[in-house]
């Protein structure tokens, strides 16, 4: 068993007083970049992640459906995505950016609870060859975070959290769209697929599956479901991506991908 305390948090309410429920994710653990020194920023290290989620389990307790809760299987599998990802700078970004996805508002493609605030902890175990453990708690709340949504013509881009060096954006796709081969030669990155149905160079992608964005090779997707679809994509440097096709842009499928989500 881990020796690493318990989180402590605030006790938090809902708009009746009444308190809310606690979800909790202890000790995700993911060998990634994260660090500012040269080292650091060429040799990855173990991150531990804590996380403590507030919300309202009764309507789940009641139905028994996971859009009523949030499913913790999919969600430490998006965590370890974006902490292999980002390649952070600080274990503030870090924290940052995992509280702002965290309290980022459903999608279609996604549904669960609304989680109304998040308690974070980042450590870095071998930072200080064992002389102490550095960690970082922070906590956040769903009302003081600001989310910017572009309209694009596959549907829209929500922008969670952009960093010195990197961004992390949600790319929606509506039923019927398609976001083309894109590159504008300088941004690289890796794209998660949250939802099923979507087509990967007119293939079926898996839910949970990553694949690497190069810099100069792109791929498409389609979506000829039903309903709106939703990829994580986290670019360096940052950067919306635009949604338009470039002349430039050499299309082509993706190498084999990582697989985020456990077996269902």
């Amino acid at each position: 068993m881990s020796d690493e305390p318990a989180l402590i948090h605030p006790l938090v309410t809902d708009a009746q007083g009444r308190p809310l429920d606690v979800m909790q994710l202890r000790g995700l653990t993911v060998d990634c970049i994260v660090g500012l020194y040269n080292r650091e920023r060429v040799t990855p290290q173990p991150l531990r992640l804590d996380v403590a989620l507030f919300l309202d389990a009764r309507q789940a307790a009641v139905g028994g459906k996971l859009a009523n809760t949030v499913h913790y299987g999919r969600l430490a599998g998006e965590l370890r995505f974006l902490l292999d990802a980002c390649r952070f700078e600080l274990l503030e970004s870090a924290a940052e950016a995992v509280c702002r996805y965290i309290l980022a508002p459903p999608t279609d493609a996604a549904p669960h609870a609304r989680v109304r605030a998040a308690t974070v902890r980042v450590t870095k175990p071998e930072a200080l060859g064992g002389w102490a453990i550095p960690s970082l708690q922070v906590h956040r709340t769903a009302e003081e975070m600001l989310y910017r949504t572009e309209e694009k013509p596959f549907g829209r881009v929500d922008v969670i959290h952009e960093g010195a060096t990197y961004g992390i954006y949600r790319l929606r796709v509506d039923s019927g769209g398609r976001i083309p081969a894109r590159t504008d030669g300088h941004t690289e990155g890796c794209e998660l697929v949250l939802g099923a149905g979507l087509l990967l160079q007119g293939q079926p992608v898996s839910r949970g599956m990553a694949f690497h964005v190069p810099r100069d090779r792109m791929h498409r997707y389609d979506n000829p479901t039903t309903t709106e679809q939703t990829v994580l994509g986290v670019y360096r440097p940052r950067l919306v991506p635009q949604g338009e096709g470039s002349p430039d842009a050499v299309e082509a499928a993706p190498g084999p991908g990582t697989l985020y989500y456990l077996p269902e």
